[in-house]
């Protein structure tokens, strides 16, 4: 094959990849799946659950088609496989080809073809962008976590020493004060636990209020502020991708044009020598 045809074949996939009937296609296709998922939990009449296995074959092969297509569509087949969101489509396509027939093998065919409705995330641009953004927020949040951890032992110490006369099952140790602790952070029926402490210990609501102050609005803050920090910074680098991309292509169908146009020259050329001849 030419790289005249190779080329225009690329194309061609590539537009029907890109289109927005087909990217239609696939989220429908989606959702039609989570919805069969659903279906088999409840109890169907004897046509409904003989046709559902037919259906999730079709869903199937749909999806082995869909990612079939993204490959031969993809402008460095090479680089198909660096990309996380199409290792995930893979897996999860290739994961539903086990059979459900296989008693070994039904629990994972099962939990795999539930993880197809994760899918919608990698066709959907904008639910991509922000698990890509929670993903990259994860390590500084990590940060904020320790810090909630050592608030919480602190306090679970300190309500462990006063209270655990007052409510053993609530303030025994210092692992049942972080569980109290991260009720009370929930809000979580922690007025009761605060009053039930004041009526020994009337200063008691200090130790509450500051806990609640700390946790509930100090650290949920600093949380949220870490992933819109995350968010603003991907999309500012989204654009910029967004903008080299398509610069690149550009460049790209520049190029092919150019080696088309070569073809092209070379062939007139050589028909009109063998029209002298």
């Amino acid at each position: 094959m030419s790289t005249f045809s190779a080329g225009r074949a690329g194309n061609a996939l590539n537009r029907i990849e890109q289109s927005p009937l087909f990217q239609g296609s696939v989220i429908f296709i989606i959702v039609l799946s989570a919805i069969t998922i659903g279906a088999k939990t409840y109890e169907l009449p004897p046509l409904a659950d003989r046709l559902l296995p037919y259906l999730d074959n079709a869903i199937t092969v749909f999806f082995l088609t869909e990612i079939v297509l993204r490959f031969l569509a993809c402008d460095n087949r090479r680089r198909f496989f660096t990309d996380g969101w199409n290792v995930f489509d893979t897996l999860v396509v290739v994961g539903s080809l086990i059979p459900l027939d296989n008693a070994d093998a039904v629990l994972i065919g099962r939990l795999l073809r539930v993880f197809r409705v994760l899918r919608l995330v990698s066709v959907v641009p904008e639910l991509r962008s922000l698990i890509n953004a929670l993903l990259k927020s994860i390590p500084r949040m990590g940060h904020i976590a320790l810090l909630m951890f050592i608030i919480f032992y602190i306090y679970g110490a300190v309500g462990s020493m006063f209270f655990a006369g007052i409510n053993e099952a609530l303030w025994g140790d210092v692992a049942i004060s972080m569980l109290t602790l991260f009720r009370i952070a929930t809000f979580e029926d922690w007025t009761d636990v605060m009053y039930e402490t004041m009526a020994t210990f009337p200063l008691s609501w200090i130790y509450y209020l500051t806990f609640i102050f700390l946790t509930a609005f100090v650290f949920l803050n600093m949380m949220v502020g870490t992933i819109l920090d995350v968010m603003t910074r991907e999309f500012h680098r989204d654009s910029d991708d967004q903008a080299q991309r398509e610069r690149d292509e550009i460049v790209n169908r520049l190029e092919v044009m150019e080696r088309q146009i070569g073809e092209i020259r070379e062939h007139l050329i050589g028909s009109d020598g063998g029209g002298r001849n």
